[in-house]
């Protein structure tokens, strides 16, 4: 399929997708004795992987580096890596949220404390404001259980028994 049509099918602008080739991301196109890119169906399988994992927040830069190792891995090994990465990206969101749950109490505080101040004609002295503190380390280190569906715990467990 032409560049065009992998666009209508990913809803990914031509440019974005020449990006993702030249970038690695996307493997090179073959080329028509016309010039023009002609990519396999698995191309639009490959943006749409790309397309989830940036909704889900993961960069550019650790796609590029998970497809690298990927290549290298066994299907065991590329399950427990793709496992390892979601961890990692789950500990960093729980972080962010531990960041703004902080930051609106204090927020919230903050407000109320201006509001006090200004009712009696004083300005709020900023060294007088305490902060929530927010543990500086992701969550990613701490070992997180995955639950399983009743269809996936048997192939996991036959996993599991092979290491």
């Amino acid at each position: 399929m032409k560049i065009g049509e992998l666009a209508a099918a990913t809803g990914i602008a031509p440019s974005a997708i020449r990006f993702y080739e030249q970038s690695g991301l996307l493997p090179a196109a073959q080329r028509a004795a016309n010039g023009y890119r002609s990519y396999s169906a698995e191309a639009v399988e490959r943006l749409r992987f790309i397309q989830l994992a940036q909704a889900l927040g993961f960069t550019l830069d650790t796609l590029r580096a998970g497809l690298v190792v990927r290549g290298a891995l066994s299907q065991t090994q590329m399950q427990d890596e793709m496992l390892q990465r979601l961890d990692t990206r789950l500990g960093e969101v729980d972080h962010m949220l531990a960041t703004l749950r902080a930051q609106r109490k204090d927020l919230l505080a903050v407000r109320e404390r201006l509001l006090a101040t200004w009712a009696t004609g004083e300005c709020l002295d900023p060294a007088s404001v305490e902060l929530t503190p927010v543990d500086p380390a992701p969550a990613a280190s701490r070992a997180r259980r995955v639950t399983l569906s009743p269809a996936q715990a048997p192939a996991t467990a036959r996993r599991a028994q092979r290491r």
